[in-house]
């Protein structure tokens, strides 16, 4: 009897591939079908050797595993010709002719793979009548499309985890999805093809959330616009309150403009901070841009219901570098009006060119020059040249390690209210990237190159090194030397504590003197009228011992996310 085998690649060991999963549970009654997950840093011969002994592999392809997923194909077939190869996913349902033509490549399931999949596993080798499923034979391609849907009914009563190593599950990213499609049409994005938005069963999505909530910490569900229905949505939310489990992390995309009055009402009432992350794909502020990609997008709107819903949920934003009529100067409004709502996390993403998308097959008309293979990443456009996307990578790599770690918290926050957040951290890139490399460094290297570029380019501010040194103080769970050079020197330093009464045997401290700028913008009631003090127990991170004015922030913000 056939051995089969279900695998992909995932970017990290803490993914996991829901569409094996599924394609596992609707089959394993059918022979002799197993499932096993890999990641891309996993050499090809480690892949290789377990993958051996199955008669026919089926690979589920993305636009981050494909070309390590094709190595692994062909030295697959290179050491046994007869095993058969099958691919599968997005990045081979479009397009895939050339792929198809790859000596060590046999079958193409080609779009939504359960019906195929199921037909494949039950025909085999018979597939002459065979709908979405593109092969060879005689040196001939045979492929008949056909247009029909899976009906999600079908998982009725699927959990899709249940056959996973269950303790593994709490160190992973677990993957939902209750409805497939979306109403939009991005004209990047491979959602927008699939316009017809379908629902699983309600019953089943509750059993699965139920036994993840058990199992897993972080979930996330796979909904391109999770709010597009709102009693659906506040029915979810209320099953999550009412069933997660201490430790349970719930991440959605949402559509933020859209955003019922009703589901704001109801997670102001009932949602407390730390269990909800919203995904919100701003792109671009450029209206021009929007339209010249079908995005309708009111941002006055997205930015005040962002700023409604932060004190309960953690907000993931996504801008995109490269879209059509995003001249530099757009882009740079868009990242500062972006910044300026201080998203958890930023993320600065460059155009891709995926295959099926009408971006990609319009590519000629805005002079789009992208890479050949994976992830098909723009290189320059009428737009933007080259040297503008080497320059806006670094300004990238300067937020990642800036803001999204988060390493400068403070006094990036600080910057936007007051200065250029998009120049600040781009001057800030080029020193990291001439200085060191972007890939490899260390807590010291990244905040020796903050002070450098404060004493190089900032001098003049010296709210800036005092912000910066109380971010680099709360990165270290022991107290650091001196790097920002602001710490009272040694007898005043001990002074302090005695007038403050503070057990120096029991803890340690930081004493950072703060001017008024820097009092005000903390919200912070200061010390012996003019200091920051930070407590060090060694063991866990540290905390402010100023107390906060009547009204404001929380400091919180500023601690180690």
């Amino acid at each position: 009897m056939m051995q089969l085998l279900l695998t992909t690649l995932n970017a990290k060991y803490i993914h996991t591939n829901l569409a094996i999963r599924l394609l596992y549970q609707l089959n394993k009654n059918k022979g002799n079908v197993s499932w096993k997950e890999f990641t891309i840093k996993q050499t090809v011969a480690e892949i290789v050797q377990v993958c051996m002994g199955y008669d026919v592999i089926t690979f589920s392809c993305y636009i981050w595993n494909i070309n390590q997923t094709l190595e692994v194909a062909k030295a697959l077939k290179a050491i046994n010709p007869e095993i058969k190869i099958v691919l599968g996913g997005p990045e081979v349902s479009y397009d895939w002719q050339e792929v198809l033509l790859l000596t060590y490549v046999d079958f193409i399931i080609v779009g939504e793979g359960e019906i195929p999949f199921s037909y494949f596993l039950e025909n085999y080798p018979n597939l002459k009548d065979a709908t979405n499923i593109a092969y060879k034979y005689n040196g001939q391609i045979f492929f008949r499309a056909d247009s029909v849907s899976f009906d999600l009914t079908n998982y009725d009563q699927c959990l899709p985890y249940v056959d996973d190593d269950l303790p593994s599950l709490k160190h992973k990213i677990l993957y939902v999805e209750s409805s497939r499609g979306c109403p939009y049409k991005c004209e990047f994005c491979l959602a927008s093809l699939d316009n017809k938005v379908r629902q699983l069963p309600i019953e089943a999505i509750k059993k699965n959330l139920l036994f993840l909530m058990q199992h897993g910490s972080t979930i996330k569900f796979l909904d391109r616009t999770f709010n597009v229905r709102k009693d659906f949505t506040i029915d979810i939310f209320q099953f999550i309150l009412a069933n997660h489990q201490p430790g349970n992390v719930f991440q959605f995309e949402i559509t933020a403009d859209i955003v019922h009055p009703d589901i704001i009402k109801f997670i102001e009432q009932n949602v407390r901070p730390g269990i909800f992350r919203f995904e919100i794909g701003i792109q671009t502020v450029n209206q021009k841009a929007n339209l010249a990609v079908s995005r309708k997008q009111n941002f006055e709107k997205t930015s005040s219901i962002i700023k409604q819903l932060q004190p309960y949920i953690a907000m993931h934003l996504d801008l995109i570098v490269g879209l059509p009529h995003d001249y530099w100067d757009d882009i740079k409004d868009s990242f500062n009006q972006v910044l300026k709502l201080h998203p958890m996390e930023l993320q600065l993403g460059f155009l891709k060119f995926l295959k099926g998308t009408p971006v990609r097959q319009k590519y000629l008309e805005h002079g789009y020059v992208f890479d050949e293979k994976a992830p098909y990443q723009i290189k320059q456009s009428n737009f933007l040249s080259t040297a503008d996307l080497q320059q806006l990578t670094l300004l990238e790599a300067a937020l990642e390690i800036y803001w999204n770690k988060p390493r400068a918290i403070s006094l990036l926050k600080y910057i936007t209210k007051h200065h250029d957040a998009f120049d600040f951290l781009l001057q800030l890139g080029n020193r990291f990237a001439a200085t060191h490399s972007l890939h490899a460094y260390g807590l010291k290297e990244v905040y020796q190159i903050l002070k450098d570029e404060l004493d190089a380019a900032y001098a003049h501010r010296p709210v800036f090194k005092t912000l910066a040194a109380i971010d680099y103080h709360l990165q270290h769970k022991v107290k650091p030397y001196d790097l920002f050079e602001v710490s009272l020197p040694k007898q005043a330093h001990f002074e302090c504590l005695e007038q403050l009464q503070l057990n120096a045997h029991l803890y340690r401290f930081a004493i950072i003197p703060i001017d008024h700028e820097a009092i005000k913008f903390l919200n912070i009631v200061p010390l012996l009228d003019q200091y920051l003090v930070i407590q060090f127990n060694g063991r866990e991170n540290p905390i402010i011992l100023n107390q906060l004015q009547s009204v404001g922030p929380s400091l919180s913000d500023l601690v180690v996310r």
